[in-house]
């Protein structure tokens, strides 16, 4: 595999117990369990790797003590350190706020290891009846008179209870009350350090450069590389590194005899003029055309040579070109009306291929430019940028005194100078920096001082190289010769807020990332460091080895755009980042793959989803915010199936390892694994098609069916050790093992009191009774007479069986559906033998499979989902009561809510409300009308009790532009043409229809003909001048009379028919014998002629 291509790999084992998980965190909430700071870069908590919440245990030692030493373990955050503003913490948007305002309220987010030593003694204390476990009301007293919870629901506290009493007990020990806070957060904290994970695709891409000198300087736009060389090349590459084109900066003039080789000194893009600035050796700032790099004009005669450059457009027309110089100065030239003053430029006389114009003339002969100078450094300017967000101009140098300097472009003015200066008339005042310097001053280009509120110094010891600054993160990094990589905020310069050591050589080049929040580095040794704005911890090292980078370092540029590095040596090199791929870019999803199930847990009324990825979501149903998440649920295998037991404290997984996994999916903690060690092929890894939870006679199990084409029963019981279980199934019924099915089970369904009911890939539908395990009756559906098959691979499946269990002791009535076979949906009796009442079609389009049906509380209205994404609502309240059906129920209402397979539906009662989970990796809800809600992952949350925060009457982008879902006409299906649609209402008053469409055909055959005319109607229509150029008409007519006309005949064409004969031998005719004439070469004469 490409090393381009392959796929990062994962850092941390597959925990057998507990997988990976990840709370939502918003930026404006700081939560831990040990500190009242959200947890960013200590080392997960130590976990016991396969208990349960009665199984971790703080023994050994001083409790108080191993509580501070994993306090101690926490470095401190940037919010932390000293000197750093407020908006260094990045805010969280407004769609969010109200996310995060929720998680702020709850009570888990409360504690702290303070208040959790106060719970430990409080926890003994309140234990009344001296059994070590409180109740829900001992606990509700408990956290109201120690956390301060007097304005808290008691839905919170009583929440709070439930997800921690997992096995519903009513009781709740410290033990397990520690274990779930420490759970919690231990995987809150490892899925945080995930989504920091960062990787480049290594060795890098490197190609051969055109260049012959070193490179400069390197910079993009809108995702194109452009360098450029001390000779004066420039070179375009692509994203992928690919050379574009390359133009010299020196005249094309042939007439323009060039004296001696320019020397580049810095460039910059001019890109709201189309133009490129070139800073040179001979104290020249040239401008040339980006698209032709034709030469535009040139400023001449500057003070010094202009080192580095930068250029900012500060208003519509308006713009600041900044140059540093070998003096240590900052120059800036101030530019009003820059169109204007470019052609004006352009106008003057050409010197050397190229308008000049001088400094002088450029600054005060125009009003619309001022040039400032300040003197900043003790040494050479090192890199210097115009940042317009803060109106300043940043700039380093080599001085340790000077070392980075923060100032503004203009000065700010000295009211009392300028009075003390007017009041004198004329007196020199002797202060530079209370006098105001006129255009017509000899001091105009002489450098000044900037008063001490005008700019910020900070002193680094061995200066500064190279810096980056962020306004969105409000941080500033530099870095020089010390291979220190120093954080400040831009607003204190008495000290750094961070030091980040880990390079070994001096620091080449910073950039800030702020939507990712990284810095990256990298020194003159050619090693790439990424380091987190946040946390102030290194995420990625790539040294030499890595990358593959040959040659010293030249010039390097990071491309947001493209989220590539671009290192510049002997070769041109690329260092992309590994991008988590984004699918439907345009299209909202829940997760990253295909979703298999989503359920309603209507105890916390959160919506649990799982996808083929082993990932499992927590939503939360009122806003679709995402609340929890955990991953590797089953390891890389796909989650295929998801229920809840009876209490809603728990959820089970079905997943195509084999094995049914029993969680806390409030912290992602797996209590118990349920596995057949032995299936009926030998190999033990069968896929889990299916499963439910059944409480029977005070008895709990679990039921699982999949490949393995047999019933798995596991006995759910108490867990008394605190271990981690795993689980075999029972011994298997008699009637499985004889009469079982003979095919993959695909789906069950349990209707109290003790039947189960289970389909198979054939077709297949058993009835079974739990109690005594027998076999209750088969259900078969014949095929019609001559039916074909519309599937490749038959579709003789039934996909789900779902109960009737209103009707569950009507014995006359039907009371189990299933969807198919062959995309019908089947209701059957399933006594008395069991037989069919009625079928019908799902779906009126063609080759259609019902995946997924759904029933209301009250088993009146029937959902059904198939493979093409529609969702149809059917009204069956008093189908196949008594008697065989022979036509479908009522159709409600049908729309199309995904466009690909419907793998789920979740209808909620409560508020008459409809889960659909589907392929194209999404989950939405919808009202029982078909009104869209919304997508659980979308930027903006609903309100489920608000109908103006829906996204109804607008429907789902994919679904809006699939060709399936345009609406039905028969003349998009092709039975009518457009000459019937217009003549709709003639057909409608005629009273002889074929005499009508005997007429239309007429019509239709005579458009078709070829267009020809005479002289009688040419003349006819000049007449009646029916047109408004009568005589263009006319002519045209007439050239179409006389074209040559091709009449075809039939048969074989002209040159088919032509006849084609032998050529007859002729004699080949002597040549004749020349003689040349030697005095004349043109003169000669044959030798019959020569010799008469």
């Amino acid at each position: 595999m490409s090393p381009v291509t392959e796929s990062i790999p994962s850092r941390r084992p597959i925990r057998p117990s507990s997988a990976s998980a990840n709370l939502q965190t918003h930026g404006c909430y700081k939560s831990g369990l040990f500190d009242n700071k959200r947890p960013t870069t200590a080392a997960p908590v130590e976990r016991p790797k396969t208990g349960v919440p009665k199984a971790h245990h703080w023994r050994g030692g001083s409790e108080t003590a191993e509580i501070e030493k994993i306090k101690l373990q926490r470095r401190p955050t940037l919010s932390t350190l000293e000197g750093l503003d407020e908006s260094a913490v990045p805010k969280s948007n407004t769609s969010n706020a109200s996310a995060g305002d929720l998680l702020k309220s709850k009570i888990e987010e409360k504690i702290n290891i303070d208040t959790l030593e106060l719970l430990k003694q409080a926890f003994q204390e309140a234990d009344e009846d001296g059994s070590g476990e409180l109740d829900l009301d001992e606990f509700k007293i408990l956290l109201k008179s120690k956390l301060n919870l007097s304005g808290t629901k008691d839905q919170q506290i009583d929440a709070l209870f439930y997800k921690i009493d997992w096995s519903s007990d009513g009781n709740i020990t410290w033990d397990e009350f520690c274990t779930y806070m420490q759970l919690e957060y231990a995987e809150k904290e490892d899925s945080y350090q995930r989504s920091k994970d960062v990787m480049f695709h290594l060795p890098a891409k490197t190609e051969n450069m055109p260049h012959r000198d070193a490179i400069l300087k390197i910079t993009d736009t809108d995702g194109t590389f452009i360098a450029c060389s001390q000779d004066g090349i420039v070179s375009f590459w692509d994203h992928n590194l690919r050379l574009k084109r390359t133009r010299t900066v020196v005249p094309n003039d042939a007439n323009v005899k060039v004296m001696k080789q320019k020397w580049i000194t810095d460039f910059c893009i001019m890109t709201q003029y189309n133009k490129i600035i070139i800073g040179t050796g001979d104290r020249e700032i040239e401008f040339f055309e980006l698209s032709s790099f034709e030469p535009y004009c040139q400023i001449s005669l500057l003070e010094t040579v202009p080192l580095h450059m930068d250029f900012c457009a500060t208003g519509p027309d308006e713009c600041l070109i900044v140059y540093g110089d070998t003096n240590g100065c900052i120059n800036i030239l101030v530019i009003r009306a820059a169109g204007e003053c470019l052609r004006t430029w352009k106008k003057k006389p050409k010197q050397n291929g190229i308008a000049t114009i001088s400094l002088n003339d450029a600054a005060r002969g125009n009003s619309n430019v001022d040039f400032i100078c300040w003197k900043v450094h003790s040494d050479w300017v090192q890199e210097l940028r115009y940042y317009h967000d803060i109106r300043q101009v940043v700039s380093c140098s080599n001085s340790t005194n000077t070392a980075i300097v923060l100032g503004c472009t203009t000065g700010s003015t000295n009211v009392e100078g300028s009075l003390r200066e007017i009041k004198e008339q004329g007196q020199p005042n002797k202060s530079d920096q209370t006098r105001l310097i006129r255009k017509e001053d000899a001091s105009y280009f002489s450098p000044r001082q900037r008063l001490e509120s005008d700019q910020s110094v900070f002193k680094v010891y061995k200066g500064v190289k190279t810096f980056a600054f962020s306004k969105a993160k409000n941080v500033m990094m530099t870095g020089g010769m010390d291979r220190i990589v120093r954080m400040w905020n831009p607003y204190v310069s008495n000290k750094p807020v961070a030091l980040l050591r880990g390079h070994n050589a001096p620091i080449f080049y910073l950039f800030i990332a702020p939507d990712e929040g990284r810095v990256f580095s990298i020194s003159t040794d050619k090693c790439v460091k990424i380091w987190d704005i946040q946390d102030q911890n290194c995420l990625l090292t790539v040294r030499p080895k890595g990358h593959k980078i040959r040659g010293d370092l030249q010039a390097c540029h990071y491309s947001h755009y493209n989220k590539s590095l671009a290192v510049a040596t002997d070769q041109m090199a690329l260092l992309s980042l590994k991008l988590k791929p984004v699918l439907h870019a345009d299209i909202v999803i829940t997760h990253k793959e295909p979703v298999t199930s989503a359920k309603y847990n209507g105890a916390f009324r959160q919506v649990l989803t799982c996808s083929e990825g082993s990932i499992v979501k927590l939503w939360d149903f009122e806003t679709g915010n995402s609340v929890f998440d955990f991953g590797e649920a089953h390891g890389d295998a796909a989650i295929t199936c998801l229920d809840f037991d009876t209490t809603g404290r728990r959820c089970l997984t079905g997943g195509r390892d084999g094995a049914i996994k029993v969680w806390n999916y409030n912290n992602g903690h797996c209590l118990m694994t349920l596995r057949n060690p032995s299936s009926s092929r030998g190999e033990g890894n069968d896929e889990i098609c299916g499963l439910t939870y059944v409480e029977m006679n005070k008895n709990r199990y679990v039921v699982g069916v999949g490949w393995d084409r047999c019933i798995n029963i596991y006995t759910d019981e108490p867990n008394d050790t605190g271990l981690h279980q795993l689980v075999d199934p029972q011994e298997r019924w008699e009637d499985d093992k004889r009469s079982g099915h003979k095919e993959d089970i695909l789906s069950i369904a349990f209707c109290p009191p003790n039947l189960l009911a289970t389909s198979s890939y054939d077709g297949e539908v058993i009835i079974w009774n739990m109690v005594s395990g027998h076999i209750f009756c088969h259900l078969w559906s014949p095929a019609d007479p001559g039916y074909v098959s519309a599937s490749l691979d038959g579709d003789g499946t039934v996909n789900q069986t779902v109960f009737m269990k209103t009707r569950a002791y009507n014995k006359d009535a039907a009371s189990l559906i299933s969807s198919g076979p062959r995309g019908y949906i089947h209701f059957w009796n399933v006594f008395q033998g069991g037989h069919l009442l009625a079928k019908f079609k799902g779906s009126k389009h063609p080759g259609v499979m019902i995946t997924t049906l759904v029933l209301n509380g009250g088993d009146q209205i029937l959902y059904s989902g198939d493979n093409f994404g529609f969702v149809h609502c059917w009204n069956v309240s008093t189908y196949a009561l008594c008697e065989r059906e022979t036509t479908p129920p009522e159709l409600i209402t049908t729309w199309r809510a995904h466009v690909e397979i419907i793998n789920s539906l979740d209808f909620i009662d409560e508020y008459k409300l409809l889960i659909t989970a589907s392929n194209d990796c999404s989950v939405r809800l919808w009202n029982k009308d078909g009104d869209y809600i919304g997508t659980f992952g979308q930027p903006e949350p609903w309100d489920i009790h608000n109908k103006n925060t829906w996204q109804h009457p607008m429907a789902p982008f994919d679904v809006l532009v699939d060709p399936m879902s345009m609406p039905e006409h028969d003349i998009i299906k092709g039975k009518i043409n457009m000459q019937q649609v217009v003549h709709e209402d003639s057909v409608n008053n005629s009273d002889d229809e074929e005499e009508y469409q005997r007429e239309v055909q007429a019509r239709l055959n005579l458009a078709r003909q070829t267009f020809h005319v005479d002289d009688d109607t040419i003349a006819q229509q000049l007449r009646e001048k029916t047109f408004s150029a009568p005589r263009k008409v006319g002519k045209r007519l007439r050239h179409e009379k006389l074209r040559h006309t091709v009449t075809d005949r039939g048969g074989p064409s002209e040159y088919q028919m032509l006849r084609c004969y032998d050529l007859a031998t002729c004699p080949q005719p002597a040549p004749p014998q020349l003689k040349v004439n030697k005095n004349n070469p043109f003169d000669f004469y044959s030798a019959e002629d020569v010799g008469a």
